[in-house]
């Protein structure tokens, strides 16, 4: 495994406890199809969540918030309603979330999760 995909899949371990402890039921992680992938899908209570995970090691190449464009966001909203089409829940209200992880080399990861995100 890439150190890329290691940090990558260590941060959506931590996002997924992370939503947990929040009250989340994830549903399903690494959901692809032909458009792309999301990273988490997950119910707040009556509300389809897909999740975005951004994890970083440094700050060198910004955080994991900064990474995440308008075109991205736009591109996980199309693939919220991929997913809702695909899963029969029509009707359902739908969010779009990001989890920020970021790893310290001393201490616990530094989560930061944006509701919503626009």
């Amino acid at each position: 495994m890439r150190v890329k995909d290691s940090i990558g899949a260590y941060g959506e371990q931590v996002a997924a406890e992370h939503l947990v402890r929040a009250g989340f039921v994830v549903v399903e992680r690494n959901w692809r199809c032909d458009i792309g992938e999301v990273d988490i899908v997950a119910m707040d209570g009556p509300t389809v969540v897909v999740c975005e995970v951004k994890t970083r090691s440094g700050l060198g190449f910004g955080s994991g918030l900064e990474a995440v464009t308008r075109q991205k966001l736009a591109r996980l909203h199309r693939l919220a309603a991929r997913w809702l089409a695909e899963n029969g829940a029509r009707g359902t209200a739908v969010r779009v979330d990001v989890v920020a992880v970021h790893r310290r080399r001393v201490g616990p990861p530094v989560v930061v999760h944006v509701r919503g995100a626009q």
